[in-house]
């Protein structure tokens, strides 16, 4: 932790390409998987994992290691930019296709059984992004940044209360519209 801070501050003070470079090394395959766990889109994850470093980088200036942990502030750069790829023209009117031919799975069974994962998980993120936003980040958080409830409070700064209440009321109603 004490060799990341200085590696933030020789981004901030000298611009070092070397630093930046190794902060980046340090997080990408860890973002890259939360993005991935919620596109299910190889490509596009590495895209939108691109934009976050990139506006990590841009905005490592207003970082405040007092408010947050640098890791905590990565994953908030990256669940606004998940948000802001729901939000876009992009996603809304991209068709969904599996190529097999892609996948590393032998047996056909597994291939259908990896389909249904990916359309039940397509699913759920389709049902989730009804919900307002605040609710949106919470489950992302839980569910594909494997954060707890007391470090999501902190990331949103809201009480862990209120990131209870919110997290097991969409968790009830995505059964209820699952079971529909």
């Amino acid at each position: 932790m004490n060799n990341e801070k200085k590696l933030i501050k020789q981004i901030k003070i000298k611009s070092s390409r070397k630093a930046a470079n190794e902060l980046i090394t340090r997080y990408y395959k860890e973002i890259y998987t939360y993005v991935y766990k919620q596109t299910m889109d190889k490509e596009m994850s590495m895209d939108l994992t691109q934009e976050i470093f990139i506006k990590m980088l841009k905005s490592l200036n207003t970082y405040d290691d007092k408010k947050a942990s640098f890791r905590t502030w990565l994953y908030k750069i990256s669940t606004y930019k998940i948000i802001d790829y729901y939000r876009s023209k992009h996603y809304k009117y991209k068709k969904i296709s599996i190529n097999i031919e892609e996948t590393e799975i032998c047996d056909y069974g597994d291939i259908f059984i990896s389909i249904e994962y990916k359309e039940d998980i397509q699913k759920i993120i389709n049902i989730v992004d009804k919900f307002d936003e605040l609710m949106q980040q919470i489950f992302r958080l839980k569910i594909f940044g494997e954060y707890t409830f007391l470090e999501i409070s902190k990331i949103l700064e809201i009480p862990e209360s209120t990131v209870k209440t919110k997290y097991y009321s969409l968790i009830r109603k995505i059964k209820k519209i699952c079971e529909e």
